[in-house]
């Protein structure tokens, strides 16, 4: 009996042991084993879109039409100028030839004096601050022709040529000639000849060429005007009571007569 006992205690102290060691061993593996560490995920930065501008341009095309139109018609006025200056060549040629063959009385000395006069005026052309004037060139081409007359005796054609040379200068680019040289603004380009105008709108004709500056008069839309010369977006005009001023070019357009 006490045999049997003794072995019974055997047992439970061999299994708490059991239990002991198991328990030693699982708190050993907890301890011992590395804990995982978690890597965070790498953060994406997105770079903003490029910014594209697109500029939308609004066009008018009555606009559109009217500049084409204005176009061709400058061009079609460029080739009418042309033929008349060939054929207004072609006219001071024929004059110049049969002077030749006449032998009129005019002298060596009357031509060269008409040639000097001719040479003076065109100076004083260009001094006037016309040098993109058409009359510069047509004095110059004149003066050109007139000197070859002269070498060729021809002294009644080198007068004639002489003569239209000087009569341009002295215009000064067309009946704007009459502005006087104190007035005339920096830059001021005269027309060939004077153009007929009317005023699109009631608009302010000034004193210079700016917008700062005083208003000298007021003109009615359709009034008449006359414009001699320009200087930027500016036209110099005068009116029917012979008043002057700057007006802004946009203000202006061509007159159109009414037929008789």
């Amino acid at each position: 009996m006490a045999f049997y006992q003794r072995r019974a205690h055997l047992r439970g102290i061999s299994r708490i042991a059991v239990f002991s060691v198991a328990a030693f061993v699982a708190v050993g593996c907890s301890k011992g084993s590395p804990q995982a560490v978690t890597t965070p995920e790498p953060v994406i930065v997105t770079a903003p879109p490029d910014t594209v501008v697109q500029t939308v341009t609004v066009t008018d095309p009555e606009l559109e039409q009217r500049n084409a139109t204005l176009q061709l018609r400058l061009l079609e006025r460029d080739a009418q100028i042309k033929d008349l200056q060939q054929k207004l060549d072609q006219a001071d040629r024929e004059v110049v030839r049969t002077m030749a063959k006449l032998q009129s009385s005019a002298s060596r000395a009357e031509a060269a004096s008409a040639r000097a006069e001719a040479e003076i005026a065109l100076e004083e052309l260009k001094a006037s601050r016309a040098m993109g004037s058409p009359a510069v060139s047509q004095t110059e081409r004149l003066l050109a022709m007139s000197t070859v007359e002269f070498d060729r005796q021809n002294y009644s054609g080198s007068l004639y040529l002489a003569g239209r040379a000087r009569a341009i200068a002295r215009q000064r680019g067309g009946p704007g000639g009459g502005i006087e040289e104190s007035t005339t603004a920096a830059g001021e380009v005269r027309f060939t000849l004077p153009l007929q105008l009317e005023a699109v709108k009631r608009s302010n004709v000034r004193e210079r060429p700016d917008l700062e500056s005083k208003v000298l008069f007021t003109v009615d839309q359709g009034s008449r005007l006359v414009g001699y010369s320009f200087v930027g977006n500016w036209v110099r005009v005068s009116d029917d009571q012979g008043r002057r001023g700057w007006i802004f070019h946009t203000l202006v357009t061509s007159r159109q007569e009414s037929a008789p």
